[in-house]
């Protein structure tokens, strides 16, 4: 494997000695091609080891309630859209790209906030108002 670097943001790339790369056969329907070529990718990433990640960036990767880390920190990502090798690694290291990159934004915390007295009246108002309008359909048939 070369010695190239995974490019998540201008500032932020993981090594490639870092990825571990197995090429295993397909899963799944495909035929003859897919029972003898290993074409599927299975890329293996250790979240928790990993020296080119911020520790709060690491930490917030492993509070993910993700199926594809396991318990010890190791991101799998399973590739297997493609019948070629090369698109298969690459959509792996997209997927794994995307996965970091989701969170590297914190997520600015949410403010609990109440309705206005006013709001809760035009509330109640146009249930009030709704609730004449149906009252007045049964009444009609009634008169008939």
């Amino acid at each position: 494997m070369g010695s190239g670097v995974l490019q998540i943001t201008p500032t932020l790339a993981i090594p490639d000695d870092e990825l571990v790369e197995r090429f295993v056969r397909a899963s799944g329907a495909g035929g003859q091609n897919v029972n003898k070529v290993s074409t599927a990718v299975e890329l293996r990433f250790d979240v928790a080891a990993s020296p080119s990640l911020p520790e709060p960036l690491r930490a917030r990767l492993l509070s993910r309630r993700d199926r594809r880390l396991t318990d010890d920190g190791v991101l799998v990502i399973d590739a297997q859209r493609f019948r070629t090798q090369d698109r298969n690694r690459q959509d792996a290291r997209e997927r794994l790209a995307a996965f970091v990159a989701a969170s590297l934004s914190v997520p600015k915390p949410r403010i609990a906030t109440r309705p206005s007295r006013a709001a809760k009246a035009r509330r109640l108002d146009a249930k009030r108002e709704r609730s004449q309008i149906k009252r007045g359909r049964s009444r009609d048939i009634a008169w008939e």
